[in-house]
């Protein structure tokens, strides 16, 4: 008990330290410590405001949705059904609901998980205070919105949409806590090893369904879940992850646009990395094997998976099923809104594998010349001068023939194979790049391999390969 009441002392006397240096006036002659600290200040009080703005903005959002009368959000559904039969307002069981929330949340938490999370766990409190409180002031505010056509309706419900999505957005962006309800997913997600998104959409729905049992039992009907529930959970997180490239104007007012210190002086960037991009089936690890003979190059292809599982912590088998393969665009999106935080816990496995992986691919360039194949790699190392990226491409006949007599895949299932992967290909590399897969404007060189034999492909990059190496050298 002492160490809990000791840690939380210090927390609050560093963020007071913080404010005051914030609020005095800033002099000519201060040290770089004294500037560092003020700095930091500053910067932390204006992502508490950020936050805080978010947390209205979220109210004010779902105020809008509750005010069309078709239905409420499903994170608020338990807490306006509840106020329908009882004498309490909705922000006030929104209140007792995220501090049950809170409360539950040690049930699934170990003491180390408590202690290194202490911080966060106690915000929610206030946190969860705040919430409510602009719920029931936003309500009161659109008190005079009563929408009767069923357009009307539609069109508040959509408007609560976007604010919604946008405070959303801003909360990300400000990166200081999680709702009390999302970090009780993140803390069962945490202790049952399963992926946040999908615990979090199924503890929407079993709010949904906790709502409608309510309403069935208590108002003879269900309230409160309707086609706008449905609606809120699908288009809020689309929207989230279409307006969130735009908060990027905010990273220099939160310190977050600052100049990151150089890399170190002893980091190689001298030598000549070759990455190749490639279709299923156009033998694109065939000419990174060919050019590693010819070169004398380190090839890293099949390596990564064991490199990986040792960097991410992740079952070896769990990367070969999964390691190009993410959800679809809806079901990612609907998942945005809790997982695009810069915190590793709410990160999905997905999310973990990949950065675990560009990780590999930075440090490997840093040790001298090599080829890589796959793993976004010319996208990792776009800012890199000295990069040849490749692109291998074939028609389908010699992708099919090549799946056959390398792969042993069945001739009947060959064609569907390729489909699917180069699907996933593409899904994985849009997803996490913004970039459009095999533009040829991203590459070095396009090879169809399919007319081209891996010999003749292999000398071709290898002529690159010797004409760029004269201009390192000079």
């Amino acid at each position: 008990m002492r160490c809990f009441v000791r840690k939380v002392t210090y927390w609050f006397r560093f963020r007071l330290i913080s404010v005051t240096l914030l609020l005095l006036p800033k002099r000519k002659n201060e040290d770089l410590c004294t500037r560092n600290l003020y700095r930091m200040g500053k910067f932390t009080v204006r992502r508490y405001l950020m936050f805080v703005v978010s947390i209205f903005v979220n109210a004010f959002g779902i105020a809008f949705i509750t005010k069309a009368l078709l239905g409420t959000s499903p994170i608020t559904s338990v807490t306006y059904v509840a106020s329908m039969f009882t004498p309490l307002t909705m922000g006030q069981w929104t209140i007792i609901v995220n501090l049950l929330f809170v409360a539950l949340e040690l049930l699934f938490m170990t003491r180390k998980e408590l202690k290194s999370d202490l911080r966060m766990y106690l915000l929610q409190i206030p946190i969860s205070l705040c919430f409510g409180t602009f719920i029931d002031v936003s309500m009161n505010a659109l008190s005079w919105l009563d929408p009767v056509a069923y357009m009307s309706r539609i069109g508040v419900l959509l408007i609560g949409c976007v604010i919604l999505s946008v405070g959303i957005a801003f909360e990300v962006k400000a990166d200081i806590a999680m709702m009390s309800g999302e970090y009780f997913v993140k803390a069962i997600s945490r202790r049952l090893r399963k992926d946040f998104g999908y615990v979090k959409l199924g503890f929407d729905i079993t709010l949904v369904v906790l709502a409608c049992l309510l309403s069935i039992v208590f108002l003879s009907g269900i309230q409160g879940v309707r086609e706008g529930t449905v609606v809120a959970a699908l288009l809020v997180g689309p929207i989230v992850h279409f307006i969130s490239p735009w908060y990027k104007c905010f990273d220099n007012w939160i310190g977050r646009g600052e100049k990151q210190p150089a890399v170190a002086a002893a980091a190689n960037t001298d030598g000549i990395i070759i990455t190749i991009a490639r279709e299923f089936g156009s033998g694109g690890h065939f000419l990174g094997e060919a050019l590693s003979r010819e070169l004398n190059l380190k090839l890293y292809d099949k390596e990564f998976i064991g490199m990986a599982a040792q960097k991410s912590g992740m079952d070896e088998r769990y990367i070969v099923e999964n390691e190009q393969s993410i959800p679809s665009f809806w079901l990612k999106c609907i998942f945005a809104m809790n997982n695009e935080r810069s915190t590793e816990h709410s990160l999905s496995p997905d999310d973990v594998l990949f950065v675990a992986e560009s990780r590999i691919v930075q440090e490997l360039s840093e040790k001298g010349s090599c080829i890589i194949v796959g793993r976004c790699a010319d996208f990792v190392l776009k800012d890199r001068p000295n990069v040849i990226r490749i692109f291998c491409y074939s028609d389908p006949e010699s992708a099919s023939e090549r799946c056959v007599e390398e792969y042993g895949i069945p001739r009947e299932h060959a064609e569907a194979e390729i489909r699917r992967v180069n699907r996933n290909r593409i899904a994985h590399y849009e997803y996490y790049t913004g970039m459009k897969w095999g533009e040829p404007h991203h590459y070095n060189l396009m090879i169809n391999t399919g007319s081209i034999d891996i010999a003749t492909a292999a000398a071709l990059v290898k002529d690159v390969y010797d004409n760029m190496r004269p201009k390192r050298q000079a």
